[in-house]
Order: structure tokens, then sequence, then C-alpha cells
């Protein structure tokens, strides 16, 4: 594989984005008005009509601006109220989300085999040794950012930029203190590192987009989500690429801002896959963005034979049963599935990880589908699901709750693959 330049420059379910601050060492320092402080604030969205809106932002700090769709900004309970009774203004509090993985297993300084069980499920290979493709398709990840040094993964980073501390986005900078960026990026496209003794990613040649939207505890603000989004789909018509945007984050409630930027993305030729979320077995537990009609939502698979194939795990939030098989993606609806228990990836400082989610199987359909991109520049983002769903299609999911021959709430379509 060929290496590349990189470049100098440049999470679903609810969680409290400043939680990480009112507890530990600054429990002890912080009286208890302060204490109330933190924790009465909120990121809201404001809209209002212009004269309004310019009064506004001179008395509080913008910290996100959406034009017409308004501007967000952190107020306090007393400040919250008070904008609440302004007729002329529309307020409404910032969706919090978080990665969808559950607690990774134990770091390790090498993995425990080079081809994780998904890779070779996701090529219909047993035997397989290393995989390949993806050249020439970005693949911008969403998330707790990721290490840009590792070995597995230095070669493929093309753009590092953090989006949670700066009404805009600094470059450079989007260092993974969690974990989860590191080992969802591997999934995409770990290349086996220059050593030749690393892991390998759905489709290694690649270029990795490391967009940091989530905070070291793994949570935080559609709003600043909604403007990676925008800023992907942007970036891939500057660039004339082929986009991907992955996204294993989530939260239970539908949220305007990343709904108008996943639409806004979809429109400019963006693939946009989600995670379907770690609500299940239950009904009806899909979250978002992955519930939206132009995201692939993806199920997680286990590695384990129920009905002559893999079964989706009790975990995996699944989606409406109404809408069960008709073929047909509908709000909520789950589209694929893919393997997303016990999955072995790259992790910070060089080293591996072993973790378990909706979060692990979006990557592998993120991959897969910079793999069959690759191989077609000429698909439009439309036709290349349609490959996805056909290829789903030809993979039935008949093992787990839910699960059922054809379409159904609990692996959508069935498992995309390679062959």
């Amino acid at each position: 594989m060929r290496k590349r330049r990189m470049f100098s420059t440049a999470l679903l379910s609810l969680a409290m984005g400043l939680s990480m601050f009112s507890t530990g060492a600054f429990a002890e320092t912080t009286n208890q008005s302060e204490k109330a402080s933190v924790q009465d604030s909120y990121r809201v969205l404001i809209q209002a009509p212009n004269s309004e809106k310019a009064k506004l932002q001179s008395n509080y700090e913008v910290h996100r601006n959406f034009g017409k769709e308004g501007f967000t900004t952190t107020v306090n309970e007393k400040q919250y109220e008070a904008l609440k009774k302004n007729k002329n203004i529309q307020i409404e509090k910032v969706e919090k989300v978080e990665i969808q993985a559950k607690s990774p297993i134990k770091a390790t300084a090498s993995p425990s085999t080079q081809v994780p069980w998904g890779i070779k499920a996701i090529y219909n290979d047993s035997s397989l040794t290393k995989s390949s493709g993806g050249d020439g398709i970005k693949v911008a990840v969403l998330d707790t950012g990721v290490d840009k040094t590792h070995v597995d993964l230095v070669q493929n980073v093309e753009q590092c930029k953090n989006f949670t501390t700066s009404s805009t986005y600094v470059n450079g900078s989007c260092a993974d203190r969690n974990g989860h960026g590191t080992h969802v990026s591997g999934t995409v496209l770990a290349n086996g590192g220059s050593n030749g003794q690393g892991v390998y990613g759905v489709a290694p040649e690649a270029e990795l987009w490391a967009y940091k939207v989530l905070g070291d505890n793994g949570s935080g603000y559609s709003d600043d989500i909604a403007a990676a989004i925008r800023h992907a789909a942007d970036e891939g018509t500057r660039t004339g690429s082929k986009v991907i945007v992955s996204m294993s984050l989530g939260s239970s409630g539908k949220d305007t801002l990343i709904s108008n930027a996943v639409d806004y993305a979809y429109s400019k030729g963006v693939l946009v896959v989600a995670a379907a979320g770690n609500s299940g077995p239950s009904s009806n537990t899909i979250g978002y963005p992955g519930a939206l009609v132009n995201a692939i939502a993806v199920a997680a698979l286990e590695n384990v034979q129920s009905n002559g194939t893999y079964r989706v795990a009790d975990f995996s939030s699944r989606g409406n049963p109404a809408t069960a098989g008709d073929y047909v993606i509908q709000e909520r609806d789950v589209e694929v599935s893919a393997p997303g228990a016990s999955i072995e990836s790259t992790w910070p400082n060089g080293r591996y990880n072993t973790i378990s989610g909706t979060s692990m199987a979006t990557p592998h359909v993120s991959g897969l589908a910079a793999k069959i991109w690759s191989l077609n520049k000429s698909l439009s983002n439309v036709q290349l699901r349609t490959e996805l769903q056909n290829r789903a299609k030809a993979y039935d999911i008949k093992g787990g709750i839910g699960a059922s021959i054809g379409d159904d709430y609990a692996s959508g379509f069935g498992f995309p693959r390679v062959r």
C-alpha cells in the first residue's frame, strides 16, 4: 500500500456533557453555588428575527452560528427561564449524545490476531490474512478523536480537526483520550502497520478525516456534531472527493440541527452511516442520527451462528416491527447489520483493545462502503446505498430476537459483505 503524508493541519443515550467537571478533584474545591452553576448550565439553540438575534448575540457568547437555523450558546437556569419568556424567540436545549459501545476489555501491546473475526466475516473469508481497497475515498469518523501516530493508522490520517472547543474547529487537533474514536477508525481502515504486526480494517487504503466531536468522557453536543457533518460535506465538494460520514454515536431524541445536517450532507453526495444504538432487544429503541431516513442505521451481530446465520446481539437496538418486511427505509428502521460484538481494533498509545456495541458494527459498513466506492467512483451516494442494501439481501440474518426471513426490525435487510 502506498504511504500517505499526514497533514499537519489538519456517540445513543443521554449523558451529561459536563458531568466530569462536577466530580473528582474539583468536588473538594468547588462550593455549592459554583456546583449549581455548572450543573444548571445548558447549551441551547436560539432562533429569532435578525434584529432580535443581533441583540442576543451581543449579550451571549455564540458557540455555533447556523444562520437561519439560529445560533447556540450556553446559559444558566435563570437565563434559560428568562429567554423562554421572550415571545420573539424560540429556544430549545441542544441534544447531548454519546458513544455507542460497552466498556473495553483490556488494552494490549499487540493484537491477538491481525484479521479480527468481523473483518473475516465481512469479507466472507475465514482464511483472510489481510484486507485491501478504499483508495481515494475519504471516511470522516466523527468521534472522540484518533491516535494519529498509531502505527496502523498514521499513513491514512489526512485530516485531524477538533469541533468541541471552538466556534469553528481547531486544525491539527484530534487527540483521543478516550479510545473509542481510535478503535472505530481502525475497523474502517487500519492497514496492518508499517511493522506488519498490526490489525487490518475493512478498507486499509481509504483516507481518514478524524473529526473530534465528543469529549474525553465520550459525550458531546449535537451542534458540534452538526457542524462537523456539514464541514465534511463541504470538504468533499471543495476537494472533489467521495465522502463517507461514519458516526458511532447518538441519542434517544431527535435533534433538528443534526437532522438538517444529515439532509444537507446527503444532498451533497455524502453517504451517512450511523449506529443503531445499544438499547435492545426491545422494539422501537433505535436512536438518532441512525434513525434518520438519510442515514444508514447499523445493527450489531455476534460471532455466533443461529438458524444458519450470524445472530443479532441482544443489546443491539431494534427498529419498528410495523414497517418491517417491505425493504423500504422509514424513520427508526434498522437498515443493515454487521459485526459488533467482541471486536478487536486499534487503541491509543499504539495499543489494541476489544469492545462491543453498534459503535463497532458501524465502521464495518463504512469501510465496506469505501471499498465498494473506490472500485466504482462513478456511483452516486444513493447508488452506493442501494448496492449495500442488495449485498445485505444476499446474506439474510435469521438469528437473534426479532430476526426473521427478509427485511426485519432487528437486522434490517441483512449483512452486506465484500462477496
